[in-house]
């Protein structure tokens, strides 16, 4: 499964970057029983917020579509830090918590949630296909449009 992951990241013109280090007083994530709980990613594109802004103000709904796939790149770097580069050992996406910093009166967070969702499924398949929350928020660290946490069931 390793190989058709690497695969499709390959034909969606996707290199993942080096797993982000915490900003803060936290771990990047936490392997309990067969779950990964893996920290919020905010959409980091060389080694900077790639999408800063609150999206129905400073960034359209195409554009937060994009720093949303850039946290799910970035949640598939951590689980591949996690899993010792092993993202085949992930059996199933459980959860993504979707968190979009938003202008007052915009009310589709669920679209752009979708980057991340659909990302995620093109490259994991089935084991892609998760439940999910996506919420506004006033505003996100370091002016990040978006910000993504995830829960994931792996092989021990």
């Amino acid at each position: 499964m390793s190989d058709t992951i690497d695969s499709r990241l390959q034909s969606l013109g996707i290199t993942l970057p080096q797993a982000a280090a915490p900003a803060a007083n936290y771990v990047p994530y936490v392997i309990s029983g067969n779950l990964l709980y893996l920290s919020g990613q905010l959409p980091m594109e060389d080694g900077k917020v790639g999408v800063t802004g609150l999206v129905g103000k400073d960034v359209d709904v195409a554009g937060a579509q994009r720093a949303a796939e850039l946290c799910a790149i970035n949640i598939l770097a951590q689980a591949k830090a996690a899993l010792g580069g092993d993202l085949s050992r992930i059996t199933r996406v459980i959860k993504l918590n979707g968190f979009v910093a938003s202008a007052p009166g915009f009310v589709e967070q669920h679209l752009v949630i979708n980057g991340a969702s659909n990302l995620i499924a093109n490259v994991l398949g089935d084991a892609g296909k998760h439940a999910r929350a996506a919420v506004g928020m006033a505003a996100l660290p370091l002016n990040a449009a978006v910000e993504i946490d995830a829960i994931l069931e792996i092989a021990l």
